[in-house]
């Protein structure tokens, strides 16, 4: 056999989970179908190619397709999976939250069982938010594209190409001038290269933050330069599942703040925070519902 079941929470939509991954025809990280999604990752160093879809409300099927599945692969990848879709975390506490809030309660309604699609690979959350800020979000998706066939590794399979996100010992190594014809810009070019200087000289790992209060691990990755507020929260939200991390100055926030409570411009800070303050602790879950509003 080459498959397995996970089992998942009744507050799980996994066909709106593909809805967000299937955001960009440039994706290039995983191949996305009407009922699945296609994922290249490693297990031990062997790139495994396995496809996730559901069979019923209670469980989502695994299907390895290049490999046979061994205890190791199948431990390794139902972890993945569980953190990719955030599988574990019970959220009917910010259910009962938001029931209480007329600006929210819709959203949560129609988007029920919405949860985060987690970046398990912290370089790979890192340098997605670099690489987002201050364009749109299809050129975000170009430019991931360029920067992941030129320098990633590539399997394939059945005719298809899929990619491993690089590896930060790979981009240590790049000079800045290299991604320019890429068409990142020369700051983003140097962040990135410094951010994956950090983590191949194990500056920064995804193991030294683990167990970090929010504020801790905020302040750790905030020293790198290229990482500030906004690009700290939104890795510890997609990567750590942080439920009270949250980028606090997001635009799209703003916006669907702006456009749920019908205002004439957009909120200031201090009235984002205080959209937020019935959601404590779980601001992340606050974020993902008015993202997914936009």
């Amino acid at each position: 056999m080459k498959t397995f079941t996970i089992p998942t929470p009744s507050e799980f939509n996994f066909k709106l989970s593909l809805e967000f991954l299937k955001r960009s025809p440039r994706e290039v990280l995983h191949r996305c179908e009407e009922d699945s999604v296609t994922k290249l990752w490693k297990v031990e160093a062997e790139p495994v190619l396995f496809k996730v879809k559901t069979i019923n409300e209670e469980n989502l099927q695994v299907q390895l397709l290049n490999t046979k599945l061994t205890k190791t692969i199948k431990t390794s990848l139902e972890s993945y999976i569980r953190d990719w879709f955030d599988l574990d975390t019970d959220i009917k506490p910010f259910y009962t939250l938001s029931a209480k809030d007329k600006y929210m309660s819709d959203l949560v309604n129609r988007f029920h069982g919405y949860r985060v699609v987690g970046q398990p690979d912290l370089f790979e959350s890192i340098v997605w938010a670099v690489l987002g800020q201050q364009i749109n979000l299809q050129f975000a998706y170009t430019l991931k594209q360029r920067f992941v066939e030129q320098f990633g590794e590539k399997m394939i399979f059945e005719g298809n190409d899929y990619y491993l996100f690089p590896r930060p010992e790979v981009v240590s190594l790049l000079s800045d001038d290299v991604l320019l014809p890429l068409q990142f810009s020369r700051q983003k070019s140097k962040y990135v290269v410094n951010i994956a200087e950090a983590f191949a000289s194990n500056d920064i790992s995804k193991e030294k933050l683990t167990g970090l209060s929010l504020q801790d691990a905020k302040e750790r990755l905030m020293k790198i330069k290229g990482i500030g507020n906004w690009t700290a929260n939104y890795a510890l939200m997609k990567t750590f599942h942080y439920p009270d991390a949250f980028p606090l100055e997001d635009a799209g926030v703003h916006n669907a703040i702006k456009n749920l409570k019908r205002m004439k411009v957009k909120p200031t800070l201090d009235q984002v925070r205080t959209f937020y303050k019935k959601y404590k602790g779980w601001e992340a879950y606050a974020t993902l519902y008015l993202w997914k509003s936009l």
